[in-house]
Parts: C-alpha cells; sequence; structure tokens
C-alpha cells in the first residue's frame, strides 16, 4: 500500500491530494539493506525530468513551481532551452496545461528508470511508484510512454554530461541535508510520540523544485518507506542558526508528520467527522482549499502544522525567541494565506494539552482534542 501527500503551491494555493496502490517491489534483500536508514539523493532520470518541464512554456512561465533564481537555472536555460522545441518538450507541456498533478506523475514515476549508456532501463524496485494523485489514477507510466522521445532530447542536449558536470554541486546539495537537514532527529521524536513506526527514508532533492514538494509512503506494516521530493535547504542571511534550523524543518517534518497523524486520524474518523462537520468554520475556501474535501483532510492539515508547533516545543525549549518565531510564521501562514483560519487556537489548545499529559503519545491526545474541536 503507498499513499501520496502533495504540497501545491500554485497562484499562492497549497493543496493536499491522496493516492494508493503504487507499484513497489520491495525484495527481501532491499528491506534487509534498507531497514533503519535514510538516503538523500538527486536522482539522474529524476533531474532530467526536471530541466525538460523548466524549459515547456509551462515551467518557464511558472516560478512557483520551478526554483528560477541562482546560478543552476541559468546553466539549464542556457544548455537546454535550445531544444525547447523538441516534440517529447511539446508534450510535456500540453501535459501540463491540462493538469499541473501530471508535474507529479512525470517527475515521480521518473525513478522507475536508470541510465544505462544512452538507454533507459526499468528499476527493479519502482516500477509504477506514483499512479494516484486526487480523483486522478494513471495505469500506464508515462516515462515508459515517452522513454523514446525522452533518450532523444537526453543524447542530443548532452544531459549526461551536464549531470556529470554538476556532480560535485549535486554532493554540496546532499551533504547540506546531511549536516543542516536533522532528517534523523525529526525522526526520532516521531518515532517516540507516535504510535507508528517507519523503517526507511529516502530524500529525492532537485535544485529545480521550488514551491511544489510531495511524499510518497509505500509499504505495510512490515517494512514502509517515506520518500520525500524537497528542494534543496534554505540558508537566509537574516535568520539565527536556530530559525535557520527551523525553517528548514518545517518543510520536511510537515511532509512526514502526514505519515504519523493519518493513523491516529483513521482511528477517530467518526469523531473528526462530526467535530468539524461545519468546514466554513475550519477553512476558507478562496485560499484554495478545494482538495480538502472533508473534514478529516482539513483535520489532518491542522493537525500536520500543529505536531510540528509541539516538536518546536520540545526542540527550542530554552529558546523564546525562535519558539515566538515559530509560532508567529506558522499561524500567520495558515490562517492568512492558506485559509486554517483557526489554527492559531488550534495551536494554542494542542500545545496546553500537550503540557497537561506530557508523557502521552500524541495518538492519546485525540479525544480531548477533538471534543474542543466540537465545541468550536
Amino acid at each position: 500500500m503507498k499513499k501520496i501527500f502533495l504540497s501545491l503551491w500554485f497562484l499562492t494555493s497549497t493543496t493536499l491530494l491522496f493516492a494508493q496502490d503504487g507499484n513497489v517491489n520491495f525484495t527481501p534483500r532491499f528491506q534487509q539493506k534498507n531497514k533503519g536508514k535514510y538516503k538523500i539523493e538527486i536522482n539522474e532520470v529524476k533531474e532530467l525530468i526536471h530541466i525538460m518541464i523548466a524549459i515547456t512554456k509551462f515551467g518557464l512561465g511558472n516560478d512557483d513551481m520551478i526554483q528560477q533564481k541562482g546560478a543552476y537555472y541559468q546553466y539549464v536555460l542556457r544548455q537546454f532551452k535550445p531544444y525547447q522545441n523538441e516534440p517529447v518538450i511539446a508534450t510535456f507541456d500540453s501535459l501540463l496545461k491540462q493538469s499541473p498533478l501530471n508535474y507529479v506523475f512525470l517527475t515521480g514515476n521518473a525513478i522507475s528508470y536508470n541510465f544505462s549508456q544512452k538507454k533507459l532501463v526499468p528499476d527493479e524496485i519502482f516500477i509504477l511508484p506514483a499512479d494516484e494523485v486526487s480523483t486522478q489514477k494513471i495505469t500506464v507510466n508515462p516515462i515508459t510512454t515517452y522513454k523514446a522521445g525522452i533518450e532523444h532530447f537526453a543524447e542530443i542536449s548532452g544531459f549526461r554530461t551536464f549531470f556529470a558536470t554538476h556532480k560535485n554541486f549535486y554532493k554540496e546539495l546532499v551533504t547540506d541535508y546531511e549536516k543542516n537537514g536533522y532528517l534523523k532527529k525529526q525522526w526520532k521524536w516521531l518515532e517516540k510520540n507516535f504510535n507508528t513506526k517507519i523503517a526507511n527514508y529516502q530524500i529525492l532533492c532537485s535544485p529545480l523544485i521550488n514551491g511544489l514538494n510531495y511524499t510518497f509512503d509505500y509499504g505495510d506494516s512490515n517494512f514502509k518507506m517515506i520518500q520525500m521530493v524537497l528542494p534543496p535547504l534554505d540558508h537566509n542571511e537574516q535568520w539565527s542558526p536556530a530559525f535557520t534550523e527551523a525553517m528548514n524543518t518545517k518543510g520536511m517534518f510537515t511532509e512526514i508528520d502526514h505519515n504519523y497523524v493519518r493513523k491516529p486520524s483513521n482511528d477517530h474518523e467518526m469523531e473528526i467527522n462530526a467535530a468539524l462537520k461545519e468546514r466554513k468554520k475550519w477553512v476558507d475556501t478562496t485560499y484554495g482549499t478545494e482538495y480538502y474535501q472533508n473534514p478529516v483532510k482539513v483535520f489532518n492539515e491542522y493537525m500536520t502544522f500543529g505536531v510540528f508547533i509541539l516538536y518546536c516545543e520540545d526542540i527550542f525549549k530554552n529558546d523564546t525567541q525562535t519558539l515566538r518565531m515559530i509560532y508567529k510564521d506558522v499561524n500567520e501562514v495558515m490562517s492568512k494565506q492558506r485559509g486554517f483560519i483557526k489554527m492559531p487556537l488550534f495551536n494554542d489548545y494542542l500545545t496546553s494539552l500537550r503540557k497537561r499529559y506530557p508523557n502521552r503519545k500524541i495518538d492519546d491526545l485525540y479525544p480531548e482534542l477533538l471534543q474542543w474541536c466540537a465545541a468550536q
């Protein structure tokens, strides 16, 4: 079983979408090799697809989806834009215009192939990893469908040489994640505070990713992998080291903790449906919350960022200034930019509940938290 969680920033809106039943083959050898470990990677075929999307007319006009700042983007344009009239680029452009969700189907399935010389060969683990997003489902891998065009584009544009030339740059981004992403710290905290257990994490990064991040949840109770598609870490000279950690953690953590929040939410689905049945009290639909079609999805988004606040309360407990800045950032972004209008009240109650029961799993806070929600 696999689910996808997607955060889409188009027209300043964020959407949470779901997918399931992705085709992966976690062999016993793969499980043994990867259990309890994590991997951060800039995947070659995936980077090729990001580059191809970046030079489509759709990509060139969307700086929310494509990171268009920095020297790397200029290198990409210089080398690959001359090939933007290739038929496969026109096809990708038409797919993106039909639905931005095709961005996920293309980039998400790129890991199902690897290069062997000039050819793409199927990966033995990831068969059709991104098969369903929101209400859209595919049964044929688009990388398979457009394989010949992708191979031709890679060859005539000199992609493999470009990728090899930039390997040191990619390595710097991976090293930055390993030093400053604090994935292991987040993983340890979540496993301690929830009943859910995850066997393996992967981060797939690209310098061309901007605001569109998504998460894959593969496997079952015996071996579960979380795979996140994220931009490079952000370093702002005006931020303190602690606030830099918090802001870089936020993007990753709020992707990861969906997978911990979901189980207790499913266990309390009836209570959530009753407590949040009046949707207009919880979300302002003018802010692009149309993908949160039911109370559980609305509640999970509140809970995702509420749990991030709980994490920060533990990690930065002796740093009141950083905590104050974190609260301000989360509450303003969620309530004023994304339309989750009760976020400040929700965070205040959740943190007070946590302080009352510091030794309980977060799963066990649900009944009392939902009683509060029902009273709003």
